[in-house]
């Protein structure tokens, strides 16, 4: 049986998804992020980052949300939520694969951490705080997320999906970064982003995957 270690509010949410399209029977242990959104050191004890999603089955211990997706639509997908391997869409799909945590993630993640900052800094350096993170913000950041942005939404443009006319595994990664963006700086003018997000959360097996994973900010 498969276990997924999923932490409040995070990647993990996606696996539950796929485990939910694909009907696998799973089980979820739930942490609680801390008040610093850290996650527990509970995790810890399950992998050495402490991190979630990790999944486990047998003698199995598996992280980082790629590997785990990839590892459940290879040993319990039949085929589904995959493209024809070798195809063009397959290929595509291996790019969103690993663009969703090596491009899209780091951004966003930066402007999560820089909006912060100001905030936690002493009250004397805080207007300097505040200054410095809106020049990195203007100079660094914006650029770099509206090229993202415009790259999501022209990849969606054809199909509705990343990779083909169907949703597959570049899809379920692909749905957190795009459900972070939307909360943090919102989509503009790029409506194939929000017609995606929405898409995804109608869907029967992500609205499953929420009731067995609690709480979710993104949705």
């Amino acid at each position: 049986m498969i276990t997924v270690h999923h932490l409040n509010n995070s990647r993990s949410q996606r696996v539950l998804w796929l485990l939910e399209e694909l009907g696998v029977p799973y089980e979820v242990k739930r942490y609680e992020r801390l008040k610093s959104l850290l996650a527990p050191p509970e995790l810890k004890r399950v992998h050495p980052l402490g991190k979630s999603p990790v999944l486990t089955e047998g003698e199995l211990t598996l992280a980082e949300t790629g590997a785990i997706v990839t590892y459940v639509a290879e040993t319990h997908g039949g085929g589904r939520f995959q493209p024809e391997r070798g195809s063009a869409d397959w290929w595509r799909m291996q790019h969103f694969l690993h663009h969703a945590e090596g491009s899209a993630m780091p951004p966003l993640f930066m402007k999560l951490v820089f909006a912060r900052i100001p905030g936690q800094a002493p009250f004397i350096v805080r207007p300097v705080a505040k200054a410095l993170m809106r020049g990195v913000d203007t100079h660094l950041l914006a650029p770099r997320l509206a090229d993202l942005l415009d790259y999501w939404d022209a990849s969606l443009a054809q199909t509705g999906w990343f990779a083909g006319p169907e949703p597959t595994l570049a899809d379920v990664m692909m749905s957190f970064p795009l459900e972070a963006a939307g909360a943090r700086i919102g989509f503009g003018h790029r409506r194939h982003l929000a017609a995606f997000v929405e898409r995804v959360h109608a869907r029967p097996a992500f609205r499953a995957a929420l009731e067995r994973g609690g709480p979710y900010a993104y949705a």
